[in-house]
């Protein structure tokens, strides 16, 4: 009587095809779908602040205040409606062909980023180089 089985005995073998298959498919998911480029790039320089400085507007400048509701006032004049056109004619024609003023922008605390933003937008495509956020030191600081 035979007790032992006819057939060998194999030992069993991992087939890894099918996993370098799946890795390679993983690895170029990740090239086609990581970008190397950074597509927007915003270079700041940061303003110091010190106890002693004037926080002063000097006399010639260009001040643009944003509202909480979004509107704009500029050099004490508030302009008829939040738009672009708008704060840019009034930026011309109360400066003029003067690019070498620096702007002053103050807006709300509660006023949306974009309101800003804009304002820094058309300051910058006018010609202005010297654009300042102007902030105020909490009472408790």
């Amino acid at each position: 009587m035979k007790l032992q089985p006819s057939r060998s005995r194999e030992e069993p073998e991992i087939n890894v095809i099918s996993l370098v298959d799946v890795l390679l498919v993983l690895v170029l998911f990740f090239m086609v779908s990581t970008s190397f480029l950074r597509e927007t790039e915003i270079s700041l320089r940061l303003p110091e602040a010190t106890a002693a400085a004037d926080a002063e507007t000097p006399r010639e400048s260009l001040e643009i205040v944003i509202t909480q509701s979004g509107a704009y006032v500029v050099n004490g004049r508030e302009l008829v409606n939040n738009e672009r056109r708008t704060l840019r004619a009034a930026i011309e024609r109360l400066i003029g062909d003067r690019r070498d003023l620096p702007v002053f922008i103050r807006a709300d605390a509660a006023a949306t980023h974009q309101a800003v933003i804009t304002a820094m937008d058309v300051a910058g495509q006018l010609g202005f180089r010297k654009v300042n956020l102007a902030t105020t030191t909490p009472p408790d600081a």
